[in-house]
């Protein structure tokens, strides 16, 4: 049984499981050493074994790679770094075929400094319409030489960018860029925006995708005015690691309720294709009941949870985010979105203590994740247990580097190129180990898909099982979940028939009564079959950093 055929009839997205495929780094299909649409093509056969039910691709459209491809400066159209217009679609009818959905993703915060629109902002003079579509105001201070206002960029240093004069009444205007200098933001209260990105949302929708993942979703309404933040709040942002957009206190540049009337134009247009088209917003938004407002019935479908992203490796952040997560979104109806990683954070490995300790952790933590009601997303890579890498400077590429002037090494170690097969780099992606856009590793011949396939205690097997389990299991693709006792150090939850033990402490915890269908590490007893499949859970145990389902009587 896959998420399209749920008994309940939800839509397929609501208990799907979404794989991210970030296209540079997924797969090498015409050996340059930098992934493309024809790589993804050609392991879509792995992704269909993997057991999936959808693709999201990040950016593979025109861009001059200032931020990864989230600048663009075509997007309706592929960058030939990553192929053509007919890779995509041979690429997108191969994945219909073997039942995958496909979602791309749309950033409508800002274009690059390179698209038409913003070129012809360039050469227009203040007041043009031209210089309407973004955010350009006249700068502070006598000769107009400070910022508009205090805002920071997400990437370091202040949030806008002076330009040329345009004449002798003209002393240069600034524009707002959230991100990059590359990345101007655009104004939504211009008409053109949300028309220019309607056009872009049916370009796609035409071509057959089934949805969308909308970046910074939550930053595309700013407040009338652009009034300065709260210095103190500038100070804690300086202090985040890179990827977290979540803040504790009130950032004028995300959240604004002018979002919502925006979300809505994006619903209309996805209602009026058939096929259930759908869309996911990445939201980094810490009031839960305001999270909500983006996924009540007329916005956003989904959107994500970075809850458990965002929690420490432990009982009571796991249980409390959950908890949390859960009660807010039940208020208007939607179910959760839950994301341990993507391309902006630090792979979950590294992330819960490196090495075996925090490959031992994540593979629990995909277990709780899969697990829990709702609709899950798994980053490239997560399946083979990949750590970050540390990458040398010279290899660093991210605009987080050299704007904080090298104090933020940026989020290139988790964006190295998958390995795939063999015991030597490039592990299959492409055949020249120089030419892998970003350097993999030595010691990754463990860690490829090759390797990981022929050992059945591998994590790639074990997503593989988890994921057929969810399938084949109704209770785990429907909404029920209940709480259940548990020792200290540890959390314990039923689906169903399905019962779901974490143990984050640190001795073991007895297993209740019934079969172990999958745990995600060796048990007390039965490590014989894989993953503990089949250990009878009454008097065994479940060891420091597992996680086991078990069905219960």
């Amino acid at each position: 049984m896959s998420a399209s055929e749920r008994p309940d009839a939800s839509p397929w997205w609501a208990s799907a499981v979404f794989y991210q495929v970030y296209p540079r780094s997924f797969a090498d299909g015409n050996d340059d050493g930098i992934g493309d649409l024809i790589g993804v093509r050609a392991k879509l056969p792995y992704l269909k074994a993997l057991g999936i039910d959808a693709l999201w691709l990040s950016p593979f459209y025109v861009s001059p790679l200032a931020d990864g491809g989230y600048d663009v400066a075509d997007p309706c159209d592929v960058d030939p770094m990553f192929g053509t217009l007919a890779d995509f679609d041979a690429m997108l009818a191969d994945a219909h075929e073997l039942g995958i959905r496909v979602t791309v993703d749309i950033v409508p915060n800002h274009f690059s400094d390179q698209h038409r629109w913003f070129q012809a902002a360039l050469a227009a003079t203040p007041g043009s319409p031209e210089r309407a579509r973004f955010i350009f105001r006249d700068g502070c201070g006598p000769n107009g030489d400070q910022p508009p206002n205090n805002w920071p960029s997400i990437f370091g240093g202040p949030a806008w960018h002076r330009v040329a004069s345009t004449g002798p009444d003209d002393p240069g205007q600034w524009y707002l860029h959230i991100f990059a200098p590359e990345q101007p933001d655009l104004d939504w209260t211009n008409p053109e925006v949300p028309a220019e990105f309607e056009r872009i949302l049916r370009f796609w929708l035409d071509r057959g995708v089934d949805g969308f993942r909308i970046d910074v979703t939550h930053g595309i309404a700013k407040p009338e005015g652009l009034p300065d933040m709260d210095p103190a709040l500038i100070e804690q942002l300086a202090k985040h690691e890179h990827g977290s957009l979540m803040t504790a206190g009130k950032d004028l540049r995300f959240d604004n309720d002018g979002v919502h009337e925006y979300h809505r134009m994006f619903r209309r247009v996805l209602d009026s294709y058939p096929g259930e088209r759908m869309a996911v917003g990445e939201a980094w938004v810490p009031d839960h009941e305001r999270l909500a407002r983006y996924v009540r019935p007329d916005e956003l479908n989904l959107t994500f949870n970075f809850e458990l992203l965002e929690a420490k490796w432990d009982d009571v952040e796991f249980h409390e985010a959950i908890t949390r997560s859960m009660a807010a979104l039940a208020d208007v109806g939607a179910p959760c979105t839950w994301v341990l990683a993507n391309h902006d954070v630090d792979r979950v490995v590294s992330r819960y203590g490196g090495g075996a300790l925090g490959l031992a952790r994540a593979r629990a933590a995909a277990l709780v994740t899969l697990s829990l009601p709702g609709a899950v997303y798994v980053y490239n890579g997560d399946e083979l247990g990949l750590s970050n890498v540390g990458l040398p400077d010279w290899a660093l590429q991210d605009p987080t580097w050299e704007r904080s002037e090298h104090k933020d090494r940026g989020r290139d170690g988790e964006r190295v190129p998958l390995p795939w097969s063999g015991t030597a780099r490039p592990y299959g992606f492409g055949s020249d180990p120089q030419a892998t856009w970003l350097p993999q590793p030595e010691g990754w011949g463990l860690f490829t898909a090759e390797a990981e396939d022929a050992d059945p205690t591998s994590t790639l097997w074990l997503y593989r099982r988890a994921l057929a389990m969810r399938a084949a299991t109704p209770a785990l693709l429907g909404s029920s979940f209940e709480w259940l006792d548990a020792p200290e150090g540890a959390l314990a939850y039923r689906r169903g028939d399905i019962a779901v033990v974490m143990n984050a402490g640190p001795v073991d915890v007895p297993l209740p009564a019934g079969e172990v269908l999958l745990s995600s590490g060796p048990l007390a007893a039965g490590w014989g079959t894989p993953a503990g499949a089949g250990v009878a859970g009454g008097g065994s145990s479940l060891p420091t950093d597992t996680v086991a389902w078990i069905r219960t009587a």
